[in-house]
């Protein structure tokens, strides 16, 4: 799938500065892609962009379809006339971290008024907004509900909800729906002005010619829209408790492995009607992103299923997927997926066989490959043509912070392969990631700023504190001065900038 030499950056839209308190898709995003433009950079690969549920994670979603009304741009329902520009608050101080609990509080009422002011007018985005509703209804109408129920039962999950609600009860639906109405509709608003946003922003990317790789989480959530709407795709009991849970064994990251929680799917059932969930899952993300990561790709042949009792992951057992059947039917509605696997963790020969049969793209991290000998497949020199090359991702330390830790003997194997003195690192190895043979380079932020842990993005297995690691204004900036021109050089170094085929 991937045809030419390409280079680009991760970063997470929450992390961009801005004034809102947190990163939104309003001018600091548009400024990021010149930027990344102006570096020579033609990729930008975000985390989940779904409504965030406990901990702020964007892997763990309100919905498989709707987007994070966390990123709406404020400053933007100005310009189109939603708010007024007295209504927007003062522009807050650049800082570290975001405080998503604190930006709510500040944010929603504000978002609620645009709603209301939106809704009172009658402007031209109106017939926008009904086509929006008619066109996206198969999921919108679910989604604004179970939004709009959560709030009224004090943000309760669905399945402590009232039977009848919880059980989707016909009645109780109409006259729940009757009565919360104008609730349904602000939810619903929001859709529709984060994908106005959000689809005004990809296209001014692809303009200037950065592609978008959006990242697709093979689970969804307990606590969702989607699992409420369809329990019977989900393997769940009478009552809809959950009969297994979701995780991964240990590994890398945690010697006790990870135990997500996710309902696992009743991949029968769905395979009986030809996926077509999960089609339109994929639909909808792929007119949203121009490439699609496949998060935790190896489920697909095998799945970690833990017993709902345990505490940790370390007694599940491996249940399987659908395998190629799933690609195969899928590829009758997509003949061309623009899929990338995320093939890491405990990867299996048929894990390998099912990307490769597919020509799906594969990842391939440095900080794993110094850990063992020449034939460690994370090593440049092993990598393949069809693949990306990462310093590191949003689960890993920052590569300074990695390189920080490694002991005497770990870090002289680095210095004897890239054949330097790795004194300015994490440099000497986004060196390594961009002269890779792999055709696509990934570079966290982090890791072009040179910054320690304090701007790690996630510690897996570690349910808080993590993903609110933000840019200051002033290292966003580097990239003009200092970061952007040296990865400039780089690529046109090692054949990445646009243009080279």
């Amino acid at each position: 799938m991937l045809t030419h030499r390409q280079a680009g950056v991760l970063l997470h839209p929450t992390s961009l500065p801005g004034p809102e308190g947190l990163g939104t898709l309003g001018d600091e995003a548009f400024t990021f892609i010149e930027h990344l433009a102006a570096a020579g950079q033609s990729v930008w690969q975000l985390l989940p962009l779904g409504p965030t549920g406990y901990g702020d994670c964007p892997y763990s979603a309100f919905s498989a379809f709707a987007g994070n009304p966390d990123l709406i741009s404020l400053n933007r329902l100005a310009e189109v006339g939603d708010l007024k520009r007295s209504d927007l608050p003062p522009h807050q101080a650049a800082e570290k971290r975001v405080n998503f609990d604190q930006c709510r509080r500040l944010r929603t009422p504000l978002l609620r008024r645009a709603a209301k002011n939106f809704f009172l007018a009658t402007p031209p985005r109106r017939q926008a907004f009904d086509q929006f509703c008619q066109q996206h209804a198969a999921w919108l109408n679910d989604y604004a509900f179970y939004r709009a129920m959560r709030t009224d039962q004090q943000h309760k999950s669905w399945c402590d909800w009232p039977a009848a609600l919880r059980d989707r009860h016909q009645a109780a639906l109409h006259e729940h729906g009757t009565r919360l109405a104008a609730e349904i509709g602000i939810e619903k608003y929001l859709q529709f002005v984060f994908f106005e946003q959000w689809l005004a922003l990809k296209a001014h990317a692809n303009h200037r010619g950065v592609e978008i790789i959006g990242d697709l989480p093979i689970f969804v959530a307990y606590d969702s829209a989607d699992v409420w709407a369809n329990r019977s795709l989900f393997q769940l009991d009478a009552g809809g408790a959950r009969r297994l849970l979701a995780g991964v064994p240990p590994d890398y990251y945690s010697t006790s492995g990870q135990l997500w929680g996710n309902p696992l799917y009743n991949w029968e059932l769905m395979a009986a009607d030809g996926y077509a969930w999960w089609k339109a899952r994929l639909g909808w993300n792929l007119q949203q992103f121009d490439l699609l990561r496949i998060d935790h790709f190896r489920g697909f042949v095998a799945c970690w299923a833990v017993p709902p009792h345990e505490e940790t992951a370390i007694n599940g057992h491996w249940q399987a997927g659908p395998g190629a059947d799933f690609f195969s039917r899928i590829s009758q509605d997509f003949p061309q997926l623009p899929l990338i696997a995320e093939d890491l963790g405990v990867i299996t020969p048929e894990v390998e066989n099912l990307r490769d049969h597919f020509s799906f793209p594969g990842m391939k991290i440095l900080q794993f490959a110094f850990d063992s000998d020449a034939r460690n497949p994370y090593l440049p020199h092993q990598h393949p043509r069809n693949a990306l090359v990462f310093t590191g991702t949003h689960d890993n330390a920052t590569s300074l912070a990695w390189w920080q830790a490694l002991d005497g003997a770990g870090k002289q194997r680095v210095r004897d392969y890239l054949n330097s003195p790795c004194r300015q690192m994490p440099w000497p190895l986004i060196r390594a990631a961009l002269a890779s043979s792999a055709r696509l380079a990934i570079i966290p932020m982090q890791d072009l700023l040179s910054l320690g842990n304090e701007a790690r993005m996630n510690l897996p297995g570690v349910a808080d504190g993590n993903w609110n690691w933000r840019m200051l204004p002033e290292q966003l900036a580097s990239l003009t001065s200092d970061a952007g021109p040296r990865l400039h050089h780089l690529c046109e170094l090692y054949d990445r900038l646009p243009g080279k085929i």
